[in-house]
């Protein structure tokens, strides 16, 4: 009687195959076995391209000469500490009784080519039927309906290419540009960081990218200049509050576009804003010592400095809830919130999934298909059982917000290759209790996210208000949230930050919120009572002025970049895009992918060309990091390129889409590695190196 064989990734995976197929046989030594089917896995990869000496002996030497090395044929061969695993596979794979093969690696590129490489070293009969099964999570439900709806591998060759392509890419870039580079400078390397241990220089495709990243971005914090600049404030008086306004120049001031301003609301030096003090309080009552003026009325002088409200703008403010997590996203997050590492989250969440808790973690989408919402009420009504959320659900499903879902920003297909968002499956809640107290915090954030997208836009009531000072107009704003609608389920993580804010506009110094640009960053806030005040005021009101102050401030250098921050920096090709909504409107591929940035940035680290804090994330470079980066930069300076790192991503996601040949991207990788190893070859330059070495080992002494 004929078997049909399920080839998994992992031996975890492959039980939970079993147990939906209800397959209760025998346990055999790497596979489990029924009356009607069998079941094997892999352990990760099993197969590998082969070192260049199993091409030619001569090629285990490194030499000039043998480069740049471009096989026509690649070879592959048996990982040596699986090989065992690897002859069950191929034995089943070969026997006689299989004729149907469900391949279950991992719905991805990359499990696309485990599974492609085991068949060619196994040799599997192109007459056996070959099925290819893609799912988004591993409940059981998941499992049988990718089963039943399993295509013919055939139907995936184009990803398949893809794949072959990516792993050929980086193994020619690796072994080419990492043997020319270190034949060429390794000893000038050696020599410079005055190691007794020969130095290889490692380079890639992206890791290379990467490290220039943060190589520049340190740079330009050591080059950077502070700039000071000094704000002017006045304190208006209105009823029994006070609320603080901040000058600008704008049109019809007498300030507009001068030279003695930094920027449009601070002056370059203190003698400037000081004399506008002066010039505002005029016959009023003495400045102060430091330059402020605060008014003392008496019985002789009953006048006050007066304002004018010339402008007020009352209106509501919605803020919608995020789109959903894919995985660079929600590394972002668990670096930020958890100071964990994006290999990190991405371990945690390959556990949450593998314990059916969430849906496929390696994805780049941030919304659901339009399938899985028509399904959505199973995932929302699954997570009753958890008391901290059973509350939002009830509410969710009471009110079925969910019904409609498919109509909203959270449902695109055209945004989904793969996989859709990171989602709870509503299932697995059991397996909650053997989880480590810092997954159960990155699935409770996987929770609040899901959820959060079946309520309301939060609303704020914000007023804007210009009041002028003797022409020079001063401006102001308020903003109050009136309906928590989705804050309630993921908090407020601004509230802190905003009185904080609050907090410090009130004091003098030095204004530690400004931006890279000089502009304050503090964020708009207001108690109720205040904001019932502003409300009740109207345009031509007059209001008396309690204070004129200086608040001095200085420009800050760019952030260094956290381990999150850089994996969404790499999924936005080279830019770190802060702001949520602009980042859902970028189009096209980053830096590596949602699957391998983590390990990227694991292996700069291992390889100690960058140094990650782990309590804080912080990454910066090491002297050998700079060294490379200089190296890099002198001879293969577009390795350093992220549009053009992008690029070749761009380029294999075409592959995988049909719209260009595997031959053709073989052609333009091999033109481009040629010329490459060609023009290091003809470099004389090695006398740069050290003149940029002696430029930053200052910044490496202890």
């Amino acid at each position: 009687m004929s078997k049909s064989l399920y080839i998994a990734e992992k031996p975890s995976v492959a039980n939970e195959f079993a147990k939906a197929l209800k397959i209760s046989g025998r346990k055999q030594n790497g596979y489990i076995e029924s009356e009607e089917a069998v079941v094997t896995w892999c352990v990760g990869h099993l197969v590998t391209m082969s070192y260049p000496e199993e091409y030619d002996p001569a090629l285990k030497k490194w030499s000039m000469e043998t480069l740049p090395f471009l096989p026509k044929e690649y070879k592959y061969g048996i990982i040596e500490n699986v090989r065992k695993q690897f002859n069950i596979v191929k034995e089943l794979l070969n026997r006689k009784d299989i004729d149907t093969i469900y391949v279950c690696t991992d719905s991805g590129r990359e499990g696309e080519y485990i599974y492609r490489l085991v068949d060619q070293e196994a040799r599997v009969p192109a007459s056996k039927t070959r099925k290819r099964v893609w799912i988004d999570s591993q409940t059981e439900e998941e499992i049988l309906r990718g089963i039943r709806e399993a295509k013919p591998l055939s139907s995936y060759d184009n990803l398949g290419n893809a794949a072959y392509l990516r792993a050929q890419e980086d193994y020619l870039m690796g072994i080419n540009f990492s043997r020319i580079l270190t034949l060429k400078y390794g000893n000038e390397v050696q020599r410079l960081l005055k190691s007794q241990k020969w130095t290889a220089i490692s380079v890639g495709r992206v890791m290379t990218c990467v490290l220039g990243m943060v190589v520049r971005r340190e740079r330009e914090i050591r080059s950077f200049v502070k700039t000071p600049f000094y704000r002017v404030l006045s304190g208006i008086q209105a009823e029994d509050k006070e609320f603080t306004a901040e000058f600008r120049a704008v049109e019809g001031s007498r300030y507009y576009n001068s030279r003695l301003l930094y920027k449009e609301n601070g002056f370059s030096e203190k003698t400037s804003a000081v004399k506008m003090i002066t010039e505002l309080a005029e016959g009023f009552p003495e400045m102060n010592d430091d330059g402020t003026w605060t008014p003392k009325p008496s019985q002789e002088q009953p006048d006050r400095l007066l304002s004018e409200i010339s402008q007020l703008e009352k209106k509501k403010e919605t803020k919608n809830p995020p789109l959903l997590y894919n995985l660079a996203e929600l590394q972002n997050d668990c670096s930020r919130m958890f100071k964990i590492s994006p290999d990190e989250t991405l371990k945690i969440t390959q556990e949450l999934y593998e314990k059916k808790l969430v849906t496929y973690p390696r994805t780049d989408a941030r919304v659901l298909s339009t399938a899985v919402a028509k399904e959505i009420y199973k995932n929302i009504k699954g997570l009753q059982g958890l008391n901290q959320f059973s509350g939002f659900v009830t509410e969710i499903l009471e009110q079925g917000s969910y019904k409609n879902i498919a109509k909203t920003r959270y449902v695109n297909d055209s945004q989904i290759t793969d996989h859709y968002a990171i989602i709870p499956t509503g299932q697995g809640l059991n397996a909650l209790g053997s989880l480590s107290h810092t997954a159960g915090r990155v699935y409770e954030t996987i929770v609040k996210r899901f959820l959060s997208i079946f309520f309301p836009a939060a609303e704020y009531r914000k007023v804007s208000i210009v009041v002028k000072i003797k022409g020079e107009s001063f401006f102001a704003s308020f903003r109050v949230l009136e309906k928590e609608g989705y804050l309630k389920v993921v908090g407020s993580p601004g509230e802190k930050a905003a009185q904080a804010g609050a907090d410090k506009e009130k004091g003098k110094g030095k204004d530690s919120g400004a931006s890279e640009d000089g502009e304050s960053q503090e964020e708009d806030n207001a108690d109720q009572s205040l904001l019932q005040i502003i409300n009740n005021l109207k345009k031509g009101m007059k209001l008396p002025v309690n204070q004129l102050m200086i608040k001095e401030g200085e420009t800050v250098p760019p952030k260094r970049y956290n381990s999150g921050a850089l994996i969404l920096a790499m999924e936005n090709a080279g830019q770190l895009i802060e702001d949520e909504e602009l980042r859902a409107q970028i189009k096209g591929s980053g830096i590596g992918t949602s699957a391998t940035r983590a390990e990227i940035l694991n292996k700069l680290v291992n390889i100690t060309y960058l140094s990650l804090n782990k309590k804080t994330q912080i990454i910066t470079p090491t002297l050998l990091g700079e060294l490379i980066y200089d190296v890099v930069n002198a001879s293969i300076k577009s390795l350093l390129n992220a549009e053009l790192t992008a690029s070749w991503e761009k380029g294999l996601t075409y592959v995988a889409e049909g719209q260009i040949t595997k031959e053709e991207y073989t052609q333009k990788l091999e033109a481009f590695v040629g010329k490459m190893v060609q023009g290091v070859k003809q470099l004389n330059n090695h006398a740069s190196l050290a003149k940029y070495h002696n430029e930053v080992v200052p910044f490496y002494k202890k």
